[in-house]
């Protein structure tokens, strides 16, 4: 087994998105994309209440990539030009496939918003491969209970499998691509040796407390908070300076040209253009506001 060194180092600075201020890891001036990872947004938390409440995105269309949420605290409402309707609660991950079109709206909950909590989260864009931008569109959404779960030796670092597989579990979402997500779960003091598939392009975020990767490069909080791996090994170690969270994603890039315009993620601007044409005529669906 070889130790994969390390690419980058990221920050997660604030960005203005309309109403509200989000962290954005991916993309930065230093880091493009990680293909097929084209975006990633950290929201919140914020303090939810009836006085207060940025976070409500109303019908809005995406195609040609898998626009994913990993729920941290809170709960929202998930609607779609589908027909699904569904409440995702902390821990939970919505995982969309847009495809040729979908229109879709989340927030807090009515009741959430009611009694007053907690909002934060995850958003990534996953990109779809050009033989499959125009499939069906699809929504998956998995509790929390119901992944599958790796602890380690020590007891004391639990790995969720979202996507993909580790170390003989299996993801409960069914993926359009070679993927794995794990979501990471520290106590202080733990350690634990995680594995990569050579072929992926490989990322670890941080979205709270301290953890040192490979014994050399510390991700703390409001800091240094991304590491982005070369493909140059097959592990790398973990080992948990305070309790944590963080994001494992990898993922067989896909190698094509991007071109994406505000929702959509396509392969050349005819068919962005197109997907602004087939919103327009309705071909994506209808969702009320």
């Amino acid at each position: 087994m070889k130790t994969n060194t390390i690419k980058n180092i990221g920050r997660s600075d604030f960005v203005n998105m309309g109403p509200i201020q989000l962290r954005q890891p991916i993309p930065t001036q230093d880091i493009d994309m990680v293909d097929p990872f084209i975006l990633l947004h950290h929201y919140g938390p914020y303090a939810i209440d009836k006085k207060n409440n940025p976070f409500d995105l109303g019908p809005h269309p995406h195609r040609g990539f898998e626009p994913i949420t990993f729920l941290i605290q809170g709960e929202q409402l998930h609607r779609d030009s589908l027909g699904n309707e569904s409440v995702v609660k902390a821990g939970d991950v919505q995982w969309t496939t847009a495809g040729r079109g979908i229109i879709h709206a989340e927030g807090p909950t009515k009741e959430f918003v009611e009694k007053g909590g907690t909002l934060e989260g995850i958003q990534l864009w996953l990109n779809l491969p050009a033989s499959k931008k125009m499939i069906e569109p699809n929504y998956q959404h998995v509790k929390h209970e119901d992944f599958n779960v790796v602890t380690s030796k020590d007891s004391k670092i639990k790995i969720r499998v979202v996507a993909g597989s580790f170390e003989g579990q299996t993801g409960k979402i069914a993926t359009q691509t070679a993927v794995n997500a794990y979501l990471i779960d520290t106590e202080e003091g733990g350690m634990h040796t995680i594995s990569i598939d050579s072929s992926h392009q490989t990322v670890v975020y941080l979205l709270e407390g301290n953890v040192s990767i490979n014994g050399a490069v510390d991700l703390i909080q409001d800091k240094n908070q991304l590491v982005e791996f070369n493909q140059d090994g097959n592990q790398f170690s973990i080992e948990s300076k305070s309790k944590s969270k963080l994001l494992f994603l990898s993922g067989a890039p896909l190698n094509e040209k991007v071109k994406s315009y505000g929702p959509y993620v396509m392969n050349t601007q005819t068919e962005i253009m197109e997907a602004m044409r087939d919103y327009q005529m309705g071909k994506m669906g209808f969702l009320t506001s």
